[in-house]
């Protein structure tokens, strides 16, 4: 069970909101994005997108946050990343800023919003009170953050579909399903 708070968010379990909500939400949202560079830099090279820990802390963050301080968590992870800091897996060595957002990752970037946004909203819903409900909340957020990646390498960086899925989805399907299953 991911938390017992009505809304079933287990940061609202350990630290309750009270009247100082916006310094809490800054403070859980700057934790977050310093737990998002970590797992960047947790590394297996893979090419066109190195396995990464992030997916993990996604979802995770989605089903602990909620939707709302969640997106808010990964825009700022994304911005901190769009003005050249180098949050990002495999940065500085492969370009900073909007240069490397663009690349590979680009697709997948856009997939953590999608993913953490969903895991929120549906654990918000119930989704976190039993392992089998929660993991579809997590398959559910696994999927937006592979649709979007996919199509950008099949469409934006003009792979095609066969190549897209063989590169950026089927290597990544064992790693991910374990990510999933302990998110």
């Amino acid at each position: 069970m991911i938390g017992t708070a009505a809304n079933g968010l287990l940061v609202d379990r350990l630290w309750p909101a009270a009247s100082y909500r916006l310094p809490r939400a800054l403070i859980l949202a700057l934790m977050g994005t310093l737990l998002l560079w970590a797992s960047a830099k947790i590394k297996v090279p893979m090419w066109p997108v190195p396995v990464t820990l992030q997916t993990f802390v996604v979802l995770a963050m989605g089903a602990a946050y909620g939707w709302r301080l969640a997106a808010a968590t990964i825009i700022l992870y994304l911005a901190e990343g769009a003005v050249g800091l180098p949050v990002f897996a495999g940065t500085p060595e492969r370009g900073l800023g909007l240069a490397y957002m663009m690349g590979p990752t680009a697709g997948y970037l856009t997939g953590f919003v999608l993913a953490a946004v969903a895991v929120g909203w549906l654990v918000e819903r119930g989704f976190g009170r039993t392992p089998a409900r929660a993991l579809l909340a997590m398959l559910a957020g696994q999927a937006l953050m592979f649709a979007p990646g996919v199509a950008w390498l099949a469409l934006g960086l003009n792979m095609g579909w066969s190549k897209a899925v063989a590169v950026g989805l089927v290597p990544f399907l064992l790693g991910d399903a374990i990510k999933t299953a302990l998110a």
